[in-house]
């Protein structure tokens, strides 16, 4: 195929949605099948369109997005917080990201490249069952309301295999910038440097207008220095179908694989048998695209996950809208 599709990814703002989802979707409190039993990914949730691609265009793109995540582990069930161990945990998170994506100036050819920055604002409530001071347990509740840790790729690269094949590579940081008290259940950081090198692949079908986005990546966490926990190592993949209409509609479907690859580490870690967890999700996918004259574009995309055979970690089904665009 040409140029079609070439032209139908570009409509699509690619890279501001592709690089918006790895990164909107951190939301927590405390940390993966690790310390907290979230961390920085949601299954099913960090790849966008187009994960493989970087457009040519050159210039500022912009994305706002919002997750929300209802999750639970059963009171029967240990899980370590705050440097304790509780039985059962539930945690309601809300995610608002901003995200700002340039895209360099380059001549033409097979690379393009990028860099990106996210500020995001996190709502936490947990609740927890933990040791009372007379024995037995009591549940405690928390909360915390404020900015969460920046995200941002100084360096992304993008190849165009041919017209409707691509990939792209990247080292995604998030920074401990937010407040953290490691006395409370909720905190709005998690006062860990996270590195997550990613690679994503495009095929676009149908002269464009079925896609086909793969995303794999590895989470490497900091040692948290206030509990003495140092989550494990953290593999992820997710993947994307989606068609679309002449309308600017599109639909499809969204799955993910969380799998944590090393123990946990640290006394708490250690009398969990290492925490080691994982997940699996599926749900549908609508998106909505719209470019006019002048070059500017929208798009929206709304989906929803169901997790399943999770272990050692949250389960729920979360649910993202995002709005992005270039002016």
């Amino acid at each position: 195929m040409g140029s079609p599709s070439f032209r139908h990814y570009r409509r699509s703002s690619g890279i501001c949605a592709a690089l918006l989802g790895a990164l909107a979707l951190a939301a927590s409190l405390q940390a993966h099948a690790t310390e907290g039993a979230l961390g920085r990914s949601i299954t099913g949730m960090q790849i966008t369109s187009y994960a493989g691609v970087i457009p040519p265009e050159p210039g500022m793109q912009w994305s706002l997005s919002y997750v929300r995540y209802d999750g639970r582990i059963g009171a029967s069930r240990a899980a370590p917080i705050a440097g304790q161990i509780s039985l059962g945990l539930e945690a309601d998170v809300s995610l608002t990201a901003a995200t700002g994506v340039y895209v360099w100036p380059t001549h033409a050819g097979k690379w393009n490249f990028a860099s990106m920055l996210t500020v995001p604002y996190i709502t936490a409530d947990v609740t927890a069952n933990l040791d009372g001071p007379l024995g037995g347990r009591r549940q405690v509740k928390d909360s915390a309301s404020n900015l969460f840790d920046v995200y941002f790729a100084p360096f992304i690269a993008g190849y165009h295999i041919d017209p409707v094949q691509h990939v792209s590579f990247g080292v995604y940081v998030y920074a401990p910038t937010a407040k953290y008290d490691p006395g409370k259940l909720a905190n709005p950081g998690l006062n860990v440097w996270t590195l997550s090198p990613s690679v994503g692949y495009t095929h676009l079908f149908q002269a464009g207008t079925l896609e086909f986005s793969v995303l794999g990546a590895v989470d490497w966490y900091s040692r948290n220095d206030d509990t003495d926990y140092k989550n494990g190592l953290v593999a992820r993949t997710d993947a994307l179908l989606v068609k679309r209409t002449p309308s600017g509609w599109g639909f499809g479907a969204a799955a993910g694989w969380i799998q944590q690859l090393q123990d946990d580490d640290g006394a708490t870690a250690d009398r969990l048998n290492g925490f080691k967890g994982r997940s699996f999700g599926v749900g549908p996918v609508l998106t909505y695209g719209k470019k006019w004259s002048g070059g500017e574009h929208l798009d929206v995309s709304l989906r929803y996950i169901g997790e399943f055979s999770v272990r050692n970690r949250f389960e729920g089904d979360p649910w993202s809208i995002s709005i992005s665009g270039g002016f």
